[in-house]
């Protein structure tokens, strides 16, 4: 068994594990700790991922973590760890949920910033992307779009990598943006997104 696989073989026996957990009462009999427990078996404990490529939600904005929720839901959005998770989920527990880890204080993932070289690159590739027009001015999000600054390095390389191949395609504007730049400059705008700190009072 080689190490991705190996990897994705210990991310299935967890979610089937909190499938299993989370199926004995109805998700709206469970109380919040009990949700966010099963939630805890990839996204982590601490708040740190169990992998590099599952997303941190500790502190992430509480109206994406709600869309995405609903989007993993209805099937918009497409994760087969994902899916049977939120299946379960009414509207009142998808809130909970989003209210409980957006109030979280955003983890330290031990993500170094990003070479000189890397920087560069990145912010050539910025600038006529204007990811700052939505994502604000230290990539911290708002109110619907997602904090980016310290987020795991491979989930983001995954998520831009999705929009420019068109395999995930639920925000059109993203797919267009993440199509008019090379996977080159994708791995640097990951690296150098995962590797920023936000000043402690960010505009």
């Amino acid at each position: 068994m080689n190490k991705l696989t190996a990897r994705e073989f210990l991310i299935g026996i967890l979610v089937i594990v909190c499938i299993a957990v989370s199926r004995p009462h109805s998700a709206s009999a469970q109380s919040i700790d009990e949700l966010a427990t099963v939630c805890a078996g990839c996204h982590g404990e601490n708040g740190v991922p169990i992998d590099k490529t599952i997303p941190n939600i500790w502190g992430q904005k509480r109206y994406y973590l709600l869309n995405q929720m609903r989007l993993f839901k209805i099937g918009h959005r497409k994760n087969e760890q994902m899916a049977p998770i939120v299946e379960p989920l009414s509207q009142t527990d998808m809130e909970a949920l989003a209210t409980h880890f957006s109030n979280l204080p955003w983890p330290d993932l031990q993500q170094p910033a990003a070479a000189d070289d890397v920087k560069v690159k990145a912010r050539a590739a910025l600038n006529p992307l204007n990811c700052r027009g939505c994502h604000q001015e230290h990539y911290q999000g708002d109110m619907v779009r997602p904090r980016l600054a310290g987020q795991q390095d491979e989930y983001l390389l995954k998520t831009m990598t999705d929009f420019h191949t068109g395999e995930r395609n639920t925000y059109p504007g993203m797919v267009a943006l993440m199509k008019s730049i090379d996977e080159g400059e994708i791995k640097s705008l990951a690296t150098y997104l995962a590797g920023l700190k936000l000043p402690e009072h960010p505009k």
